[in-house]
């Protein structure tokens, strides 16, 4: 076998074997032979999702004038998202996005806050492990990926083709870093959250197991703090990229 023939075994050889590398186990749900997704992390993301949605129904089912205190969480969390919306995008482009900004503020909120208010990680299955959907990066990546489709949508909906001119400002030459730019935004969105969110959950399963009363309480505090950070930049910048587009 000559060196180049032994090169490419090695190279194939290594790929294959990190192709088998897993980061974590999951209960795998196969739909076909080669499709199947993460159990657990759907069936969070359900929770999430319904916890989430039966939160602004019930606090928009019987509007008031004198709102109740669900109401003024309600309106509280509406006025959020809106500032968010309206400062990134200005008034003329803000309410076009708005709902794309707001779904991603609260299901991002929901999931953190449900990686950081239950201890998911003491609860053992037989397959995979309870956490965060935000704590499965395909969760993250997706959520990036969204991103940037609602800014590729955004430029296109409001300049047609003239979009593919902001790759060639403020001069040609600034083509590739500007293409290589758009890459790195989902990139850096998904491992934000991602590692922000595991390492979160880490910090509270292992208070938790070691002290499993009150001591954990401020840790929890801490991350219901630091998972609404979170979500509150993921938003703000997934709409101040969709801003960039069509400035």
């Amino acid at each position: 076998m000559n060196t180049a023939n032994f090169l490419t075994y090695k190279v194939n050889m290594y790929t294959f074997l990190l192709s088998k590398i897993e980061v974590g186990s999951h209960l795998y749900v196969n739909l076909t032979e080669n499709l199947h997704f993460h159990g657990e992390t759907v069936f969070v993301s359900f929770l999430v999702v319904t916890a989430v949605s039966l939160f602004l129904l019930a606090g928009t089912n019987d509007l008031q004038k004198i709102p109740g205190d669900l109401q003024n969480l309600v309106e509280v969390v509406f006025e959020l998202v809106k500032s968010i919306a309206f400062t990134q995008l200005g008034p003329s482009y803000y309410a076009q996005f708005l709902p794309f900004t707001a779904t991603i503020f609260l299901f991002v909120l929901g999931s953190n806050w449900a990686g950081a208010l239950i201890p998911w990680k003491l609860l053992e299955l037989s397959e995979g492990e309870l956490s965060a959907p935000t704590n499965d990066v395909n969760t993250t990546a997706m959520l990036a990926l969204l991103t940037s489709f609602a800014y590729f949508f955004a430029g296109f909906k409001i300049k047609g083709i003239g979009y593919f001119a902001r790759y060639i400002k403020p001069a040609v030459f600034f083509l590739p870093i500007n293409i290589v730019e758009d890459f790195a935004k989902p990139l850096s969105l998904n491992f934000r959250l991602f590692g922000n969110v595991v390492a979160d959950e880490l910090t509270v399963a292992v208070i938790c197991s070691l002290v499993p009363f009150i001591v954990p309480v401020p840790i929890m505090m801490l991350g219901l703090f630091a998972s609404s950070i979170q979500a509150l930049i993921f938003s703000t910048l997934a709409a101040n990229y969709i801003a960039e587009v069509i400035e």
